[in-house]
């Protein structure tokens, strides 16, 4: 069965063989944004992964991580250019409060 994506749209990450790459996107973001924000969240898993292609690719990550204790999700945004070794964190926010246990 064809997938087929609009040319710069934003898409759902797939398959197991990203799974190892979107978690060292997951991982470069807490760190980043612990150094910005002189914070300590950390990184438990990635929960939702999607991405855009453009002069490089964009990847928006939803992300469970502690922070003081609590389980809460942030968005993060990671600009990728691997062609020139770059890669940036655009944006890193709260989402909202995780409330389960899972």
């Amino acid at each position: 069965m064809a997938t087929t994506t609009t040319l710069g749209g934003v898409c759902p990450s797939h398959g197991s063989q990203k799974s190892s790459e979107l978690e060292n996107l997951a991982r470069f973001a807490d760190d980043e944004h612990n150094k910005k924000e002189n914070v300590m969240v950390k990184f438990v898993r990635v929960v939702k992964a999607s991405e855009q292609v453009v002069a490089g690719m964009l990847h928006y990550l939803t992300v469970e991580a502690i922070d003081a204790g609590k389980k809460k999700l942030y968005e993060a945004k990671i600009w990728v250019k691997p062609w020139v070794d770059f890669k940036e964190l655009q944006e890193f926010k709260h989402a909202r409060d995780a409330d389960y246990s899972s």
